[in-house]
């Protein structure tokens, strides 16, 4: 099945994709399974065996409490992130879920979520769902991975082969083939991915989609930027978002004036990521900032900056995130952090590259300057929570996404690194990578840094 622009860009609820909104969505469609089958009514025990990064830090990333909501019917995009962590705490203090909402079913919390350590062998982020009767049968057994940026397969589609390209007009599955259909076809990249989007039926919906995709990041910022106090979990981070954007508007002298907002978009985004708000993965919650702040820089610090440019940022963007998905991974679990930051600061780079009247060939080279200096970045969570040393990371990423784009305007599209190249090195150093640099807040800063 071929990857759209709104898989890509989905609204969602921290503090992961992989983590919250991939697990709430595969709990819903496992109690769907349960509807469809006509068996919800004789279910009387539910247990979830959640394995690899999502047994290693699910309880920080608050994947039982996503399981527990998706299991009651409820969907990431339209969920409201503050009766959700009421709801979730209520299932855990009376034991009671009403499956796909429906009938109560017994469900302790600490004991029918299973979590391990050990990775499944599709992908680490493997969760396996499973229903009883009241005699303790098995009436049901489904297994699902969630593979990053909220995708959700089950075993059916993990052993199917790709068919991304099938029916589109314009099938590329490389950085150059995407350039050389521009080139031939005297276009722009975010027109070929427009009307791959009509072929996927997305046409009658592909500006008003975007713009609400736009409408929810800018709320989301707003979010940020009206909160104060400390993030939940046991680091009690400080939020910064709000004081540095009042810092600011004292002194827009400043040189770096309009980097210093960039910075402050991205802080904003992911704190509201990390306190559990609404964001759009983009392509995962984790680096869920930088497309937001790089598109902000450009409606606030761009000349001429409309809609339309809004539009042709995020299609140019997912062309990029569909070859990462296409050819490496967007999953902090399976290839890093290179695979999130990375791949949003390649996206974010290239976006504004073509915003800023880059050709498709500079467009290529932004995107690539945004991977390679990402390349090797690892995972690791202090504590098991989206915070530390994720937030700031969003930021600096959001910075180099811009130089990266200013970068490849200054030349002609011609450089020694393509982007393929370096979205391959990305999926072998991530192959190369210590699964304790997964994910899994068992190296690194989460290893290194005390808690308080």
């Amino acid at each position: 099945m071929a990857v759209s622009v709104f898989d890509l860009f989905s609204v969602g609820i921290g503090p992961s994709s992989s983590h919250t909104v991939g697990p709430m969505r595969a709990a819903r469609r496992f109690a769907d399974s349960l509807a469809a089958e006509g068996s919800v009514a004789a279910v009387a025990r539910l247990r979830v065996e959640l394995y690899g990064s999502l047994g290693a830090t699910g309880a920080g990333h608050g994947t039982p409490g996503a399981v527990v909501l998706g299991l009651e019917g409820a969907d990431p995009e339209t969920v409201d992130p503050t009766a959700a962590r009421s709801r979730a705490a209520e299932v855990a203090d009376t034991g009671l879920l009403r499956l796909g909402g429906g009938p109560e079913v017994a469900f302790d919390m600490a004991a029918d979520i299973v979590l391990s350590l050990q990775p499944m062998e599709f992908h680490s982020n493997g969760m396996v769902f499973s229903a009883y009767s009241g005699d303790g049968s098995q009436l049901a057994q489904r297994v699902y991975y969630s593979v990053g940026g909220g995708f959700v397969v089950d075993e059916e589609q993990a052993r199917a082969p790709s068919r991304d390209d099938v029916g589109l007009p314009y099938p590329f599955r490389t950085g150059a083939e995407l350039v050389a259909l521009a080139v031939e076809n005297r276009c722009s990249i975010a027109d070929l991915v427009a009307a791959n989007e009509e072929a996927l039926g997305n046409g009658p919906r592909l500006r008003t989609g975007l713009l609400n995709i736009w409408s929810v990041m800018r709320e989301c910022v707003g979010n940020g930027l009206s909160a104060d106090g400390t993030l939940p979990g046991r680091l009690h981070v400080r939020r910064r978002a709000k004081a540095l954007a009042h810092s600011l508007q004292d002194d827009p002298t400043d040189p770096l004036y309009a980097i210093d907002w960039v910075t402050v978009y991205a802080l904003a985004v992911n704190e509201e990521n990390a306190a559990g708000g609404r964001v759009v993965t983009a392509p995962t919650n984790g680096a869920a900032g930088i497309i937001p702040a790089v598109l902000h820089y450009y409606w606030r610090f761009v000349p001429g900056a409309d809609e339309d440019g809004v539009i042709a940022f995020l299609l140019t963007a997912a062309a990029i995130g569909q070859l990462f998905k296409a050819n490496a991974s967007i999953s902090g679990a399976e290839v890093g952090c290179q695979g999130e930051v990375g791949s949003a600061c390649s996206m974010a780079a290239g976006g504004l590259a073509a915003v800023l009247g880059a050709t498709p060939a500079q467009v290529e080279n932004a995107a690539e300057i945004g991977i390679e200096h990402n390349l090797g970045l690892t995972c690791d969570p202090v504590g098991g929570l989206v915070q530390i040393p994720c937030i700031e990371r969003n930021a600096v990423a959001s910075v180099k996404a811009i130089t990266a784009a200013r970068m490849a305007l200054f030349g002609d599209g011609n450089h020694h690194v393509s982007l393929d190249t370096a979205i391959k090195t990305m999926r072998d150093t991530g192959a190369d990578m210590a699964d304790k640099y997964k994910e899994t807040s068992r190296g690194g800063l989460a290893l290194n840094v005390v808690e308080c």
